[in-house]
């Protein structure tokens, strides 16, 4: 009895030796508790300077980085980049797996939908004018077919109110530029409305851009690099068994070879929106599979180990990298990015001479469509397109970066 007293004691003692030791460590400055004075001038914040004298330095309050809509943190850290299907070209080999590292960043939810673009063009127009309005339009003849009845999309798939939620398509990697930084200025205005000061408040009513001090605005929305899209398509985040252990990668964005679900209630059911094969783009009446000929909802079918929602299927979606087939063995391999021709200039190809297609404006796409078969739903491959050429089958999502920290 005496020697459990004694261990009790050791252990009460023991935990607030800790929490002495937590306390203290609280106390260290932090970027949203930063203290009251600076730790190497002993000066005041926003008061006055160590010799008294007025205008010190002052700091806006800051509570973290703001939630931005519709964004998911993706947890950054190591990746395998590169394709882990067979080349069935055999020819390309522009993927070869390495390993790199990507940051944490955030990534839309889903793809930018029919109802985000016209809102998009409503405020264009109301803001700028019937010549920025028009610059916007995506391009829907992408839907007509010499052989085909494909038609009615012309008309309908933007603007009728059934297709709000389906992807857009139709845009160019150019108009999806320029819609990630409408939409950082719209998102960063209405945080400024609601900034805690009157003088940010202000600033943000008179539509000036607020100065990224302030603590209240977000990043810039952009297209993502390829390598934050393959890693966040790939979600290995989900086949960690161990402390930085994994026993196996992913050739989609889901467990398995199949691309059928393999459990509960859905099983049997495609897992994305493709081409199965010639001529099949949903099943057999009476049970359609994907039940999409085209486009399908933004969200309809499960998300991935980051609650990113058609990172297989549905459309391709545009990147930010150009287009080059040494990137894998040219980019760094921390944040690697390819966003001009350094290192592989384009006078190295001989596109006027008809023997590549390959230029500065070529910019890469991924993820695969409604319209490919199951090669292309895979991370790893890649194909690229002109930045202002569009398709039926190409779309997009914006990502962010996640500043001052990896948490």
């Amino acid at each position: 009895m005496i020697k459990f007293k004694f261990l009790h004691i050791v252990a009460l003692v023991m935990v607030c030796v800790l929490g002495l030791s937590a306390c203290k460590r609280d106390k260290r400055p932090t970027s949203v508790k930063p203290g009251k004075k600076s730790t190497v001038t002993g000066s005041s914040y926003g008061k006055k300077r160590a010799n008294g004298e007025e205008g010190g330095f002052a700091l806006k309050k800051f509570k973290g980085q703001p939630a931005g809509p519709n964004l998911v943190l993706v947890e950054g850290g190591r990746m395998i980049m590169g394709t882990s299907e067979e080349d069935v070209i055999n020819v390309s080999h522009d993927n070869l797996e390495r390993t790199v590292t990507v940051a944490t960043f955030f990534m839309d939810e889903t793809e930018i939908a029919n109802i985000h673009w016209l809102e998009y063009l409503h405020y264009l127009y109301t803001d700028s004018g019937q010549d920025v309005h028009d610059a916007a339009l995506p391009d829907t003849l992408v839907w007509v077919k010499d052989l085909a009845y494909n038609d009615p999309y012309v008309e309908q798939y933007l603007r009728y109110p059934g297709f709000r939620y389906f992807p857009v398509v139709g845009v160019s990697w150019k108009q999806c530029s320029d819609y990630a930084k409408w939409r950082s200025n719209t998102v960063n205005n209405a945080l400024g409305m609601k900034a805690p000061d009157k003088a940010t408040r202000d600033v943000a009513k008179a539509g000036e851009r607020l100065p990224i001090e302030s603590g209240v605005v977000l990043p810039d929305y952009r297209l993502p690099t390829e390598a934050e899209w393959e890693y966040a398509a790939k979600a290995l985040v989900g086949t960690q068994y161990l402390d930085e252990m994994q026993d196996y990668s992913r050739i989609y964005p889901w467990d398995g070879h199949s691309l059928r679900n393999p459990y509960g209630r859905e099983m049997g059911f495609m897992l994305a929106n493709y081409k199965r094969g010639r001529g099949d783009y949903a099943g057999i009446a009476g049970k359609l599979n994907d039940a999409a000929m085209i486009t399908d909802y933004i969200y309809q079918f499960p998300p991935n180990d980051y609650g990113l929602y058609n990172m297989a299927g549905n459309v391709n979606e545009w990147v930010w990298d150009i287009y080059r087939p040494s990137s894998f063995e040219d980019v760094d391999d921390l944040n690697p990015i390819r966003r001009d021709d350094h290192k592989d200039p384009v006078s190295w190809y001989n596109r006027e001479g008809g023997e590549t297609l390959i230029d500065d404006r070529q910019r890469v796409f991924k993820g695969g469509s409604w319209r490919d078969v199951a090669y292309w739903l895979s991370p790893g491959t890649r194909r690229y397109m002109d930045q202002d050429s569009s398709t039926s089958t190409v779309g997009f999502r914006c990502a962010m970066i996640k500043a001052g920290s990896n948490r």
